[in-house]
């Protein structure tokens, strides 16, 4: 008896829902827009969730073969436009090739650099509505040894660098109400450690940049974030020691953090995301 009773609701209940979905069903696309989503970032279509990504262009500063070329994969894979911009290119030809990025070579502490690096992506990909920086340089010795020029180069590369790329962004995608500028930051973004002084201030200063940038840009519909990456990135030459699996960060789940963030909807912003393997102690 009661499995009978459990199929006749079972029935009704599935009657009832399809009713419901015929109603805002789009007889030509075979759509339905979820009304609790934006309806410009989820649609179902034919039974099936499918995310269209908000962002169509895409320009890494930094970009080499670890946190930055996981990205560039993820983006590519969402349909997105990449750039890929660093000092020296030739490391980065076997990545373009793969997902048909183009790459720019620029210095981003250089302030007519980092302009002309922004008009030749928009002349040969169109402005990009998400900017990634993830340029960074360290000095490490004891601070009474450090030599000074040495150190205003690695700030300068961590933190001005940050600057400029994000004045140019924000020139661009002000005039839109539309886009994102992600940082990468590090342990050091929290954490000062001995000797290793010039990292520690360009990283402070890079969140402090995403924090004011958050603050002044969010209103403007530009989302701003900032990555908190607590640990070391695994890579090729730097892998799980076999005492301790799963202790470095996967690269490829980084970047998918970004994406995440990238999807979040804006009445849901996050300004600042820390990322640590689950054994690593904090």
């Amino acid at each position: 008896m009661r499995s009978r009773l459990f199929v006749a609701l079972a029935a009704l209940l599935g009657t009832v829902v399809a009713q419901r979905i015929h109603r805002h069903l789009d007889p030509q696309r075979r759509t339905l827009r979820c009304p609790r989503l934006d309806p410009d970032a989820q649609v179902i279509t034919e039974g099936t969730i499918v995310a269209q990504f908000p962002y169509s262009k895409a320009l890494i500063v930094g970009a080499g073969s670890g946190i930055s070329a996981s990205l560039a994969r993820r983006f590519a894979h969402h349909g997105v436009k990449v750039a890929l911009a660093a000092r020296s290119v030739d490391k980065l030809e076997a990545l373009a090739a793969e997902i048909g990025a183009i790459t720019f070579a620029a210095d981003a502490t250089d302030t007519s650099a980092v302009d002309a690096l922004f008009r030749a992506v928009d002349a040969r990909l169109g402005e990009p509505d998400v900017v990634v920086y993830n340029a960074s340089a360290r000095a490490h010795g004891p601070l009474a040894e450090l030599d000074p020029k040495t150190v205003e180069r690695a700030i300068a590369t961590t933190a001005f660098g940050g600057f400029l790329v994000a004045q140019q962004a924000a020139r661009r995608m002000l005039a839109h109400g539309h886009g994102a500028i992600l940082f990468t930051g590090a342990t050091a973004s929290v954490k000062g450690f001995p000797r290793s002084a010039a990292f520690a201030m360009g990283k402070f200063a890079l969140r402090g940049l995403a924090q004011s940038a958050a603050r002044e840009l969010g209103p403007g519909g530009i989302h701003v974030a900032h990555f908190v990456i607590d640990g070391g990135v695994r890579s090729t030459r730097r892998p799980d020691p076999a005492e301790r699996p799963d202790s470095t960060l996967d690269p490829d789940d980084i970047a998918q953090s970004y994406i995440s963030v990238l999807l979040q909807p804006r009445s849901a912003w996050s300004q600042e995301i820390e990322l640590r393997p689950w054994v690593e102690p904090f």
